[in-house]
C-alpha cells in the first residue's frame, strides 16, 4: 500500500460512490464523498478559501447531471494543479479517455469496477503528486540557493557584478562570465538562470575544456544513429536538453575552430544540426559561456573566431579575482565556515582572520573554501586558528607580522623503564627436588604457615591427617 492520502471521491450514483469510497478507505484513505459535480465544486472552493492543504487526489464519476466530471477535472486544473484526477465512467470509449487526457486527467477508468486496478491507479496517481511536489521544492531550493543576493561579496566590485547580473537576467541577451579559475563564474550563471523567465527550465553546465573536440560535438549537438562509431541509436544534444533554460559552456576559450562554427549558428539562429544529420532542429536555449582567458587576444592570435567573439560578447560580466577585493574575504571565510561545520557551529579566531586577509588566494573564491573546509576538518572544536590553514598561509601571515618560523619540535624518544629484576628462585624448587620431595616440602610449608595444626593443614591441601603423617612423619 501507499502513501494515506485524503481523496475526494464524487458520483451521483449512490451505490458507485459508496462502493469507490469504501475501496480507497480499506488502504486507509481518508475519503470525502461528494454526490455531484457541483457538490465537488463547493467543497474544492471551501477548502481553497479556508487555506487548507486541499485533496491529495480527486476520483470523479464524469457523467453527471449537475456538472460534469470534465468541469471538476478543469478546476482543479486552473486552480490546484498539484492534485491529479481521476475520471471514471461506465460509457469508456476511446474519444472520452483522449479528451480527458488532454485536459490534465491523471488518468482513465471504466465502470464495473476493478478493485486492484483501482487502487493501483490511485496509488500510482498519489505517487506522482508526490514525485512532482518533492522535485517542485528541490528546484525552488536551487533558485534559492543560487539567487542573486546568496552570492557572497559586499565591495564594489561585487556590487556592480549584482547590477550588472540582475539587468542581464531579465532578457535573453547571451552573457560571457570572465574571470580567473575560482572566481566563481559558474555561481554567477546559475544566479543569472535563477532570476531569468526561464528560472523553472533546465541549467546545464559543460566544462568544454574538459572535453574532446569529437566528443564535445555530439554532446553539444547530439548525432543520429550510425553516425559514428559506436553510435547505436540517435540522442539528443545537450543544447536540446536545455532548450527553455540556459546553457553554461564553462572554459569557451578552449573549444576547437569547428565547434565554434557551429556555436556561431547556435546563437545566430537558434537552430542546430545533429552530428550525421542535414536537417536543423530549431532549439530555445540561453547561452552564457565563461572563460579565464583573454577572448580578445585569443582572436588576434587567429585560436577565436571573431564574430562569435562578438555574438558570445553581448553582455560581459567581469568576476574580480579575491586579492582585489580583501573586504569580502572575512565574508566569504564565514559564508563557507557555517557552510561546512553544520549544526555544531563554527568560530574563526582574529589570528586566523588576518592570516587569511594578508594571503594573496591565487585560487580565488575556492581555495578560500578548500582552506576553511580543511581547516574545521583538522579541529573538531569548530574553531579555526592560524595553525589548521594551510601552509602557504599561515607562513606568508607569520612572515608579514615578523614572527620566527616555527622550528618543529623534535619527536621525543621514549625512555623505557628497566626491566625488573628476576624473581629469586623458590627454595622448594631451587635444587630440584624429586615430585615426593616436592610434595613432602610443599605440605612442610603448609603445617608450618598454619601454626602446627595438622587438623587445619590437611583441610587446605585436600587430604587426610594419614596422609598428611605420611608426608611430613608423625607427630612428636
Amino acid at each position: 500500500m501507499g502513501e494515506l492520502a485524503r481523496i475526494l471521491v464524487v458520483d451521483d450514483d449512490l451505490a458507485s460512490r459508496g462502493l469507490m469510497a469504501q475501496i480507497l478507505a480499506e488502504d486507509g484513505h481518508q475519503v470525502t464523498v461528494a454526490s455531484d459535480g457541483a457538490e465537488a465544486l463547493n467543497l474544492l472552493r471551501d477548502e481553497q478559501q479556508r487555506g487548507g492543504e486541499g485533496f491529495d487526489a480527486v476520483v470523479s464519476d464524469i457523467r453527471m447531471v449537475e456538472a460534469d466530471g470534465l468541469e471538476v477535472l478543469d478546476w482543479v486544473a486552473k486552480n490546484a494543479v498539484e492534485t491529479p484526477v481521476v475520471l471514471v465512467t461506465a460509457f469508456g470509449n476511446v474519444d472520452g479517455a483522449v479528451d480527458a487526457i488532454r485536459r490534465g486527467a491523471y488518468d482513465y477508468i471504466s465502470k464495473p469496477y476493478d478493485v486492484n486496478a483501482i487502487k493501483l491507479v490511485v496509488d500510482r496517481a498519489l505517487r506522482h503528486r508526490r514525485l512532482s511536489a518533492e522535485n517542485r521544492r528541490l528546484k525552488r531550493e536551487i533558485r534559492e540557493k543560487y539567487a542573486l543576493q546568496n552570492v557572497v561579496g559586499r565591495s564594489e566590485a561585487m556590487l556592480q557584478v549584482y547590477k550588472t547580473a540582475a539587468r542581464v537576467a531579465s532578457t535573453d541577451a547571451t552573457v560571457l562570465v570572465v574571470g580567473e579559475s575560482g572566481t566563481g563564474k559558474e555561481l554567477v550563471a546559475r544566479a543569472i538562470h535563477g532570476a531569468s523567465r526561464r528560472a523553472q527550465g533546465s541549467f546545464i553546465a559543460v566544462d568544454c575544456g574538459a572535453i574532446a573536440e569529437g566528443v564535445l560535438e555530439s554532446e553539444l549537438f547530439g548525432h543520429a544513429r550510425g553516425s559514428f562509431t559506436g553510435a547505436t541509436g540517435a540522442r539528443r544534444g545537450l543544447f536540446e536538453e536545455a532548450s527553455g533554460g540556459t546553457l553554461f559552456l564553462d572554459e569557451i576559450g578552449d573549444i576547437g575552430q569547428r565547434i565554434q562554427g557551429q556555436l556561431l549558428r547556435v546563437v545566430q539562429e537558434g537552430e542546430i544540426r545533429r552530428v550525421g544529420e542535414s536537417s536543423a532542429v530549431k532549439v530555445d536555449t540561453r547561452v552564457v559561456a565563461a572563460t579565464n582567458k583573454d577572448l580578445a587576444a585569443e582572436v588576434k592570435a587567429g585560436r577565436f573566431r571573431e564574430d562569435l567573439f562578438y555574438r558570445l560578447n553581448v553582455v560581459t560580466i567581469r568576476l574580480p579575482p579575491l586579492r582585489e577585493r580583501p573586504e569580502d574575504i572575512p565574508l566569504l571565510a564565514e559564508h563557507f565556515a557555517a557552510r561546512h561545520a553544520g549544526a555544531r557551529g563554527a568560530n574563526i579566531t582574529n589570528e586566523a582572520r588576518e592570516a587569511m586577509l594578508a594571503y594573496g588566494w591565487p585560487g580565488n573564491v575556492r581555495e578560500l573554501e578548500n582552506a576553511v573546509a580543511r581547516a574545521l576538518a583538522l579541529n573538531p572544536g569548530g574553531t579555526i586558528l592560524p595553525e589548521d590553514l594551510p601552509e602557504a598561509v599561515r607562513d606568508h601571515w607569520r612572515t608579514s607580522r615578523g614572527l620566527p618560523d616555527v622550528v618543529p619540535t623534535p619527536p621525543q624518544v621514549a625512555v623505557l623503564p628497566a626491566p625488573p629484576a628476576p624473581p629469586a628462585p623458590d627454595p622448594l624448587l631451587a635444587d630440584r627436588p624429586t615430585l615426593d620431595e616436592l610434595n613432602r616440602r610443599y605440605a612442610e610449608r603448609i603445617l608450618r604457615d598454619l601454626g602446627g595444626n595438622k587438623t587445619r593443614a590437611a583441610e587446605a591441601l585436600g587430604i587426610d591427617r594419614k596422609t598428611l603423617s605420611r608426608l611430613v612423619g608423625p607427630e612428636e
